[in-house]
């Protein structure tokens, strides 16, 4: 009878024991990610020169999704990408796709990221108010960046500036890039073009040097106010830029949405939304956010192009 009772306590201390183990099993998470499609809360990347779109996109999802907590990383475009390979972050806004060798370097691991573009985006050229020269080629935007030309009476001879103060908004920007890949054509830059740290600063500087001109992505400037996106920051000058070699009104264009949608504007770029999530969760719900009816509309009011909503074309020439 002893023996029995042995048995009995022996195996309902076993029971006891698996039922333990069993429970921790099914709460440990399969890795170390525990969101959901639309809960949790996650960490993601974004170049800081898409900050005030991305912003309203989190602030729009997460009232949507309360369950939901998206904290942005507003960093340089470079910090945004490294970030994703090193596996703090499983979603980065850039304006690049992944090179072969990012890929190469995904898939080694076991991992198949997911490109989606988002949008298309300008670079505008911004000037200080009292500057009235806001016309501009791109071969003259790339002579200034690679320092064939210096003055602005090079470029205007009834200027009445000096030296021309070119600025960027962060040495490994996005727009540093695409003016050394899209406007130098792989030339390095001058040494005297000038890098601060962020977008606001590039707005602050040209506003208060007569001589500047700052670079920056368009969504910076587009007034939220203003239903109809044909309004900028009226505190600077936003220049007209042609394709041709020689700028005028009639083939000059500034950075409007209707002009980034057709191809007048000379200086546009594409927004990717770079996902590594192969649990389908949160990085996968904001994503599919941004690429919605809602989401994209939020895009449109910025003055940026949809990837997936139609534009409405108003008749916006300058004269």
């Amino acid at each position: 009878m002893f023996s029995g009772k042995m048995k009995l306590v022996r195996f309902i201390g076993a029971s006891a024991l698996l039922l333990v183990i069993l429970a921790a099993c099914q709460q440990k998470p399969k890795d170390k990610y525990t969101d959901t499609y639309t809960s949790g809360t996650i960490a993601i990347t974004a170049d800081e020169s898409f900050e005030p779109i991305i912003q309203e996109e989190i602030d729009v999802f997460q009232n949507q999704f309360p369950l939901a907590t998206v904290k942005p990383r507003y960093v340089t475009e470079v910090e945004a990408i490294k970030q994703l390979l090193d596996d703090s972050v499983r979603l980065a806004i850039a304006s690049r796709r992944l090179t072969a060798e990012e890929m190469e370097f995904f898939h080694s691991r076991k991992f198949y990221p997911q490109e989606i573009k988002i949008a298309t985006d300008g670079i505008a050229l911004i000037v200080n108010r009292s500057n009235t020269d806001t016309l501009i080629s791109v071969k003259d935007v790339r002579r200034i960046l690679t320092g064939e030309v210096s003055r602005w009476k090079e470029l205007y001879p009834q200027s009445r500036l000096d030296d021309i103060t070119l600025v960027f908004d962060n040495k490994n920007s996005s727009t540093v890039r695409f003016a050394i890949d899209s406007i130098c054509r792989g030339k390095a830059l001058s040494d005297k073009v000038r890098a601060l740290n962020t977008n606001k600063q590039v707005i602050e500087y040209v506003k208060k040097t007569p001589d500047a001109i700052g670079v920056l992505g368009v969504n910076w400037l587009s007034d939220r106010n203003d239903s109809t996106g044909l309004t900028f920051y009226k505190e600077v000058n936003v220049m007209s830029v042609s394709a041709e070699d020689k700028a005028t009104p009639a083939n000059s264009y500034k950075p409007y949405q209707a002009y980034l949608f057709y191809g007048n504007y000379p200086l546009t770029r594409s927004i990717y939304a770079l996902l590594n999530d192969p649990r389908s969760a949160l990085p996968w719900g904001f994503t599919s956010f941004i690429t919605s009816d809602r989401g994209q509309r939020i895009i449109l009011k910025s003055g940026l192009v949809p990837a997936t909503q139609p534009v409405r074309i108003v008749n916006i020439k300058d004269e």
